[in-house]
């Protein structure tokens, strides 16, 4: 069992509960759970790998039972072709024969989380600085490049007007998700970003280069380097730093107690 102690917000300026998103605004399927606790403060947004589905991260939102934590499971928006079971990409990730792609473009996926991010934030209550990403591979590449991406639109936002209060959304965690792009910012985006992954010769491997991406693009960056089998985080030991992580971002509405989250994750 972890003990997890979240920093305190700001006082009560939002109900304690959001009203869950609607299907009608967000254009895939997805998955929504209240937080356990009662208390909607923050919002993980889980995002599945290249094949995947939402469903099984959607049981993986509730088994984390993080405190004060909603949890939105996503669909990716395309299927796979020529692949009869349900299996869906975020972006275009094959040729026509069935080859890789060498340098995918993410751009429609990073759309439509805009479009779902203005629905949370307008419709159900969310503010960007208390919403939170966590992917597994090619999920982990969309929530880090579309966090550039959101602070990108906050420093034009800015730059139009000197008044502007950025808002950077809250955090990534990214497992085994490289960035497609390298970053060139102003100023570099202070959402904090966590990285994990495996070293070769596991088959999800970063890339040569890609540490430095992630450094050139995020002022608050963590590695955390696991050997072992391939894939999501499956122990104790590994799903530790994620929950400290954790412990340290997200923010608590100030009340009494000690908040615990549950080590019990079954593998993906």
């Amino acid at each position: 069992m972890f003990e997890i102690h979240l920093r305190e917000s700001a006082p009560e300026s939002s109900p304690r509960t959001k009203p869950p998103p609607r299907s009608s605004s967000i254009p895939v399927p997805f998955t929504y759970n209240p937080s356990d606790d009662g208390t909607d403060e923050n919002l993980l947004i889980l995002l599945h790998g290249l094949g995947d589905t939402q469903v099984p991260f959607g049981k993986l939102g509730l088994q984390l039972k993080l405190p004060q934590t909603a949890t939105l499971a996503l669909r990716a928006p395309e299927q796979i072709p020529f692949l009869y079971e349900q299996a869906f990409e975020w972006y275009t990730s094959f040729d026509p024969l069935g080859d890789l792609l060498a340098q995918p473009n993410p751009t429609p996926a990073l759309d439509l989380l805009s479009t779902i991010l203005t629905h949370l934030i307008s419709d159900c209550g969310w503010a960007p600085q208390l919403m939170h990403f966590f992917g597994f591979a090619q999920g982990g590449t969309v929530a880090s490049e579309f966090a550039l991406k959101w602070w990108k639109a906050e420093l034009a936002n800015q730059q139009r007007n000197a008044e502007y209060h950025l808002r950077p959304l809250g955090t990534v965690v990214s497992v085994s998700g490289p960035l497609l792009s390298y970053p060139t910012l102003s100023k570099l985006c202070p959402t904090p970003l966590l990285l994990f992954h495996r070293p070769p010769p596991a088959d999800s491997a970063l890339p040569p280069g890609a540490i430095a991406s992630f450094k050139k693009g995020f002022s608050h960056f963590i590695e955390v380097k696991m050997g072992g089998a391939d894939g999501m985080p499956r122990s104790k030991d590994e799903w530790e730093p994620i929950m400290h992580f954790w412990s340290e971002q997200l923010s608590k509405r100030p009340t009494d107690g000690l908040y615990e989250v549950m080590s019990g994750i079954a593998p993906m």
